[in-house]
């Protein structure tokens, strides 16, 4: 396949999102909260697990802890194992309760609205930013790259990249910046529904005429 100019990708993306877009219109988070900080802790105990499974725990979690100071003031021990079955529980632990601190010291025990203070937060990095402006404030600051975005940008080949930076930036500059949360939320669906990692559906797609990868992964 010749290499396609900016132009060519452009008016190729604008099919695929067009596409994207009526196939999953109520594209969001598959994680369950209420108000920012439980984003924000939901999305740092996702790294390494399924939202189903986060979501299982947090049904739980946040029942009993309600703020920040919650967090901040939890027992270690028993912290730890109310988020055991998501994995790297220890480390985990340690980040949101070391979150919620700082929050509590430098927020007023809210989320900050900013990707810079955000990431300045104990296990927040721009990924879970994303998430947290996104889909808790509605502040489109990037493009959230998970493995299933990263797995689907490669395959549709909008980018060249296979650092989460660079996957994201190439995207930023295709996507319409009001978009960017969507255009994560609905490559994440295609990815679980259809672009899966093992034995894509590309029959079965409806962006298969739009990908270079069709039916040769």
């Amino acid at each position: 396949m010749p290499k396609e100019s900016k132009a060519q990708l452009k008016k190729r993306f604008d099919k695929i999102l067009a596409i994207l877009k009526k196939t999953y219109p109520g594209a969001h988070t598959a994680l369950n909260f209420s108000d920012p900080l439980e984003l924000l802790v939901a999305t740092i105990l996702s790294a390494q697990t399924t939202d189903k499974g986060v979501n299982l725990v947090t049904a739980r979690l946040f029942r009993k802890y309600k703020t920040a100071a919650d967090y901040a003031g939890a027992n270690v021990e028993t912290f730890q194992q109310e988020i055991k079955s998501t994995g790297f529980y220890r480390n985990k632990a340690k980040s949101v309760m070391a979150m919620a601190k700082l929050l509590v010291d430098q927020h007023g025990g809210q989320a900050p609205e900013t990707m810079e203070e955000l990431v300045a937060l104990p296990g927040v990095a721009r990924k879970t930013a994303n998430v947290v402006l996104g889909s808790a404030f509605g502040k489109n600051e990037g493009v959230c790259v998970d493995r299933h975005v990263a797995r689907v940008a490669a395959r549709l080949k909008l980018t060249a990249g296979d650092d989460p930076v660079q996957i994201e930036q190439d995207l930023m500059k295709l996507a319409p910046q009001h978009d960017w949360t969507l255009f994560s939320h609905m490559l994440i669906d295609h990815g679980r529904a259809i672009c899966t990692a093992r034995n894509p559906n590309c029959a079965g797609c409806p962006l298969n005429k739009l990908c270079p990868s069709a039916f040769k992964v």
